[in-house]
This record gives structure tokens, sequence and C-alpha cells, in this order.
């Protein structure tokens, strides 16, 4: 393949069974096709870097090590790997993902690229806290995080990022809207099938679902407190599947215990979205409880797992917040409850198990809503829109296809 005039650069580990992973390959693949060819670079799932090699059609992979025995370690490697991989090298586009790979490149303008695109999903200054609790009194270090994040916004020409919520929260941080586009995420159809199922909500026990990593905004604790007071009525069990560490687990499953449901909680790691499509197609409902704190109704996000939920033909209760709404109508796609409650989620599944045909109209309603808006073909079409409108010309058409390659990963 010729030299690419565009790099996309994540510090993510690509693929992956996590939703970063997925919007990564979903972008990769549409730039690499409308572009002829870019270069993708990602962290190595080992501690060695791996060469360059096309894992997708257009689109050639490299990645860099990032070792260290502490987050700030594994980012100062992963940096230093990427100025030595960025040498003799000029891009017209580089695109970014965090300050993590993207401070290097954003001080560096008109070295290593012509045009900066950062791609805001989440911001560290927000974020880490829930991840190291100790981050909240560490002001230095906050602040810091801040200050590279205020350096990549300024210094990039365009910035997605997938939420109106996260526009809004950019802007009061003086960036300036026409510099802004949001691209929502969006559903492999062909991964995630509709299951034209019966709603027979009315059987002796229910089967529900989460999906998505264990992350403290996800409320993954609410589903089981509510799994145990809708246990007083219906007999239910839930699945949770995702990506977790070993003490997120831990509480949760001592959670379950000390509410007497740990014989109906079952937790797995994160598995193939053909495998995973086959769980939801097999429950009756899909949570996703987020929690209502700044990251979610400050810093924003485009919840993956409801949209791959509403594509599936299995109904959602979520979380009534902004983010979600943006997503489709309350009682029409999905239910929404008030945040932070289990009992709110216990009175809808109660309600959709005493009103099946109200879990048919919903599921119905939410594949049709997915199919209009949120699919990875149309956040494709926008993102191509967004890099022509910065003046980056697409390849041939004559090499280009129809559909993004659907992404099917396997672990």
């Amino acid at each position: 393949m010729k030299q690419s005039k565009i790099a996309y650069i994540s510090f993510d580990t690509v693929p992956a069974p996590k939703g970063a992973a997925i919007h990564i390959t979903a972008f990769a693949q549409t730039l690499g096709t409308a572009f002829n060819g870019i270069q993708l670079v990602t962290v190595s799932p080992t501690r060695q870097c791996i060469d360059s090699q096309e894992i997708y059609p257009q689109v050639t992979h490299t990645a860099l090590a990032a070792c260290g025995d502490n987050l700030i370690q594994r980012i100062l490697n992963f940096r230093y790997l990427l100025k030595i991989w960025l040498q003799d090298k000029q891009f017209q586009v580089i695109h970014i993902r965090s300050i993590y790979e993207g401070l290097v490149i954003a001080q560096n303008k008109h070295r290593y690229y012509q045009k900066l695109i950062f791609e805001v999903n989440g911001l560290p200054s927000i974020e880490l806290k829930y991840r190291y609790p100790n981050v909240v009194a560490d002001h230095e270090l906050l602040h810091k995080l801040y200050t590279q994040e205020q350096i990549c916004l300024a210094a990039a020409d365009l910035i997605i990022t997938p939420s109106s919520i996260t526009s809004q929260y950019l802007q009061s941080r003086g960036i300036s809207v026409n510099k802004i586009r949001v691209i929502p995420n969006g559903v492999d159809l062909d991964v995630f099938t509709y299951s034209r199922k019966s709603q027979n909500l009315n059987q002796k026990s229910l089967n529900l679902i989460y999906f998505g990593t264990l992350s403290p905004w996800q409320g993954v604790n609410l589903a089981i407190e509510a799994l145990a007071l809708i246990n007083r009525e219906i007999p239910v069990y839930l699945t949770v599947i995702g990506q977790a560490k070993n003490d997120q687990i831990k509480n949760l499953k001592q959670m379950a215990v000390k509410l007497g449901v740990a014989e109906q909680v079952k937790i797995l790691e994160p598995i193939s979205q053909k495998k995973l499509v086959e769980y939801i197609h097999n429950a009756d409902v899909i949570l996703a409880p987020l929690t209502p704190n700044d990251r979610n109704l400050i810093q924003g996000c485009c919840p993956l797992k409801i949209l791959e939920g509403m594509a599936t033909g299995t109904p959602v209760i979520a979380s009534d917040l902004p983010v979600v709404r943006e997503l489709g109508e309350d009682g029409i796609h999905f239910l929404l409850v008030k945040p932070s409650s289990a009992k709110a989620i216990k009175d809808a599944v109660c309600r959709l198990q005493s009103e099946p045909e109200l879990a048919t109209y919903l599921a119905a309603n939410a594949r049709g809503r997915i199919e209009q808006y949120y699919t990875w073909q149309l956040a494709g079409e926008a993102l191509i829109k967004a890099y022509t409108e910065l003046g980056i010309e697409e390849g041939d058409k004559g090499d280009k296809v129809d559909k993004v390659d659907s992404l099917h990963f396997d672990f």
C-alpha cells in the first residue's frame, strides 16, 4: 500500500471486546476505504511492539508497547515509542482520541501533520478519578490533565464527539462550536441482528442482562439491587458480561450474597460480539442503569451498549439522563427510569412483565430507530464529510465500498 496521508492514533488496544475498540475499528475501516489507506497506531496487547501489518483492507496497523507498573509509566513509554515511530513521517491528517497519545502530536504542529483531528469520547480530568479514586485529592495532577486537554483541544483543527452533551461541555471550556462535529456511535446491524421472538414476559421467570464495562459510572450495582427487589415478586436471573477488575467483580458478588441473590447472578468475561448477541436474544430485558455523575451528566457520552441493545429485539430499560434521551423517546424506544433507583428499575421490569405487548412495541420501534439514525455506515458517512470539509480529498471512487466490513471479533 502506498504512503498513507492519514494516521489514526489511539492509546487503546485494538481489536478488543470493548466499545472503544469497536468504535476505532469502524472509523479506521471507513477512513481506510474512503481515503485509500490509513496508518492505525494503538497499544500492543503484549509488552512487545508489533510491526505494521494490514489488519483490514486499506488499514495498516502498528501496535506500540505501553510498559510500566502504573498508568503514568505506561503513557510515558507509549509516548516515547510514538515519537520514534513519528520520526521522518509527515501526514496530511493525524487523528487522535486522547491526551495520552495526543500531547506529543499537538505540541509539534506542522512537524508531523498538516491538520489535527481530536476525537473526544472522554476526558481523563473527569474520568480518571473513577478508576483511581485517590486522584480526587491530587489537584496538581488534575490541573496537569486539564491543561494537556486544553493544549490538544486548542491545537485541533477539528473536534469530533459522539454526544451533543459533550459538545456543550467543550464549548464551556472555550472551544468554538464551529470547530466541533457531533457524530454518534453506531451499530453493525449484521452483527446485532433483530430477533422477532414473542415477548412472552408472563413466563415463570425472567432473564435480565447487562453488558459493557463494569466502570463505576455504569451502575451495575443497581442492577443487582433491583434483582433482589424483583425476586420478591418474580423469579429472576441476571447475566453481567463485561470487562472488569477483580475487585469490581468481588464487590458485585459480595453484594449479591448480601442481598440473597448470589445464585441468580452470573458474571462473565468479555466475549465475541456474535456470542454476546446470542445472550441478548435469550434475555427478556436489557438493563443500562447509568449513574448521574459528572462523567454522564457534564462530560457526556454516547452509550454504545444502549444502541446495540436497541437493535436486537430485546427491550431496554435505562436511566433517565440527557445522554440517553438523545438516543430516543421514553415509552417508544425504551423505558427510562429514575437514576440511582433500584426500585424504579424493578417497577419497569415488572411493568414489562405485565405488559408484554409494550415490550414488543419498544423492541420494534428501537430497531427502526437504530436503522434510521445509528449505524456505523451513517457514522462513517458523517466522518468522511467532516474530513472533506477540512479539505481532505477522498481517494479514487473505484476503490470505495458501499459498506464497512462487519465488526466480528472473536476472543
